[in-house]
């Protein structure tokens, strides 16, 4: 029973460590912007196919062919990032926030269907972070891939956070979401930060690709399921709270694994969803509370 537990809870904390990645980025464009950026998802199911691809360059029989390639994978989606908003935001920038929704959707379909042309819808399985193989602990199997998973995650939110509050760029990076116009006005140039912004969380959804690739596979219909993930886990974390979603991004995994295998994997989605309703109805500033005047 104990190590059936463990094995679970390791399945989730893997699951919920990609899924903390995309919320991160997903909630650092709302703040950045105000706006949601609905292309994000698929820039997940791009950085797993990114991997995939990339993956062939590579000697065969590597040890640790994943975190080779996640460097360039990060690099990689960054560009795309960048690429994302001049295309969609930046010429919209100053127009209602709901030309910015569409714009995002069509960049998103337009990526979905140009990745199912160049590389067929089937899906396909990227490359492991640090090989195959078993750890025992406290008699439970857990998989090095599972544990490599977790720990890279954990990494990369830690240089978010060191980049977002121990750097000076990181402050202007909060400071020009928080007050456009006061970080304007104090020499803060927009422009800069919102690409950036745009970058890193374009790098964050090509990590949590990565990481998705390898035990789930990826398709290039993948990114509604992971940006529907993203988005509730925002809903869930309060509009805005950056930490808030990523920890309301992990619990989604524990509920959905535990309940997957303790029922099945369609209950537990009704019942997630149906908790997110009910969550709307009695809480609907999320579990963390509200950023004043982020909504979508």
């Amino acid at each position: 029973m104990v190590e059936t537990s463990l094995q679970l809870l390791a399945t989730a904390l893997a699951l919920g460590s990609a899924y903390a990645l995309t919320a991160l980025g997903f909630v650092l464009i709302i703040n950045a912007v105000g706006a949601v950026n609905f292309a994000h998802g698929d820039l997940v199911m791009a950085g797993g196919f990114a991997a995939v691809a990339l993956a062939i360059l590579l000697p065969e029989g590597l040890p640790v062919p994943g975190l080779i390639l996640l460097p360039a994978v990060l690099a990689v989606m960054a560009v795309a990032g960048l690429v994302l908003a001049g295309v969609a935001y930046v010429p919209l920038r100053r127009a209602p926030p709901v030309s910015v929704f569409i714009s995002t959707i069509a960049v998103g379909l337009i990526l979905q269907h140009a990745i199912t042309l160049g590389a067929g819808p089937q899906p396909r399985v990227g490359p492991s972070l640090v090989g195959g193989g078993m750890v025992e602990l406290l008699g439970a199997a857990l998989s090095y891939q599972q544990l490599a998973t977790i720990a890279v995650a954990g990494v990369l939110c830690a240089a978010v956070h060191i980049l977002l509050h121990r750097t000076r760029f990181g402050r202007r990076l909060r400071a020009a979401a928080q007050d456009p116009e006061m970080a304007r006005a104090c020499g803060i140039d927009l422009r800069i930060t919102v690409g950036a912004t745009f970058a890193l969380a374009g790098a964050l959804a090509g990590g949590a690709g990565l990481l998705l690739s390898n035990q789930y596979f990826v398709t290039p219909t993948d990114g509604a399921t992971f940006m529907l993930k993203a988005y509730i886990a925002v809903v869930v974390g309060g509009w805005g709270r950056i930490w808030g979603a990523a920890l309301a991004a992990l619990f989604i995994a524990v509920f959905e694994v535990l309940v997957a295998a303790a029922v099945s994997y369609l209950v537990a989605e009704a019942l997630l969803y149906m908790g997110v309703l009910a969550l709307l109805m009695f809480r609907p500033q999320g579990l963390f509370g509200e950023a004043e005047g982020r909504r979508a």
